[in-house]
């Protein structure tokens, strides 16, 4: 059975979107535990909103850069969970059909590798209650943004 390994840049204070905030604290190391995720996961699994995000970012990167990860996340298959997505125009994309628990259940006894999630919004929450989600890996950075109080 597939391993579904969720990673998520998180602030001091819970914000978890639009990590541009993570960009000085991304040396080496990072960027090295970064490729041993990618390297270890065959699919993307993500719900509407990160969808959104990294369909109009990762096709506009250059892939023929070794160092910006774009030939991964535009080539990888990549699933998304949403009722209201109807025709994904990101290359290998598919949209999960159905009860999400069901569809994830049925994607994690496929044959492959890890499946890689990032952030933690609705779709993570539902599928942690779930226990489909095998590891939750917080990149905790130190910066203040501002989040929930």
């Amino acid at each position: 059975m597939r391993r579904i390994i969720n990673s998520t840049y998180l602030t001091l204070d819970g914000v978890i979107e639009n990590p541009a905030w993570t960009v000085p604290y991304f040396d080496d190391e990072a960027s090295a535990f970064a490729g041993e995720q990618t390297d270890a996961a065959d699919a993307l699994l993500m719900g509407r909103r990160t969808y959104d995000g990294f369909a109009a970012a990762w096709p506009n990167m250059d892939e023929s850069d070794p160092t910006t990860g774009a030939k991964y996340f535009n080539s990888v298959k990549k699933y998304v969970a949403s009722t209201t997505l109807t025709n994904p125009e990101w290359n290998n994309t598919e949209v999960l059909e159905g009860d999400l628990i069901e569809a994830v259940t049925r994607l994690k006894a496929t044959e492959g590798r890890d499946i890689l999630m990032y952030g933690y919004g609705v779709v993570t929450h539902a599928l942690v209650q779930a226990g489909l989600v095998d590891e939750v890996r917080f990149w905790i950075h130190p910066v203040l943004q501002g989040g929930p109080s």
